[in-house]
């Protein structure tokens, strides 16, 4: 060959067998290193994800949790300012009840009172008030308040022989215990 190139000669490189082998177990060599780092990479992230989905599945848990205490607080909230509300109106409830008596003894019309008390008896009703029921009954502390004491051996101990003031409940909550005078086996 000369040293000017000359554009009719074509440059040929032989390349040996063992050469080939060479290459293609470099490309394999090669490849299985990108496997294994592909795999400790997406084990990686398969990780992280799976620590994010944990987070996440928290993070949710403690949204809804905290989602029905505010709907509890705000509940309890109401609950308490209707009570408040039914404890103002059960007092001028009870005015009427007593000015209904003292009529009804003076013999005085009382259709007008009995009009206006059936109107506070349908709102108590509409807002779920009762009254709770003492009279023959076994005193309960979550329902009545004993402000007397009389002794009578016919009867149980702690039964209730009178009903001072009505107590009312709401929503299974009493919002008024019953004032009652309780018997004693004496």
């Amino acid at each position: 060959m000369s040293s000017n190139n000359n554009s009719d000669e074509v440059s040929i490189n032989v390349i040996s067998e063992k050469q080939i082998n060479f290459e293609d177990s470099q490309e394999e060599s090669d490849s299985s290193i990108n496997i294994e780092e592909l795999t400790k990479l997406l084990d990686k992230e398969k990780e992280k994800t799976s620590e994010c989905e944990k987070k996440l599945k928290h993070v949710l848990a403690d949204f809804q949790n905290q989602t029905k205490k505010t709907q509890s607080d705000i509940e309890k909230g109401v609950n308490t300012k209707v009570d408040e509300f039914m404890l103002d109106f059960l007092k001028i409830y009870d005015d009427f009840i007593r000015a209904k008596e003292v009529l009804y003894d003076n013999k005085i019309n009382l259709d007008g009172l009995e009009s206006i008390l059936k109107n506070m008896d349908s709102l108590l009703k509409k807002y779920h008030v009762s009254q709770i029921e003492s009279l023959g009954e076994i005193f309960n502390p979550n329902f009545h308040e004993a402000i007397s004491i009389i002794v009578d051996p016919d009867l149980d101990d702690n039964t209730i022989t009178k009903e001072i003031r009505k107590g009312y409940i709401s929503h299974e909550r009493v919002i008024r215990p019953t004032l009652v005078e309780i018997s004693k086996k004496g």
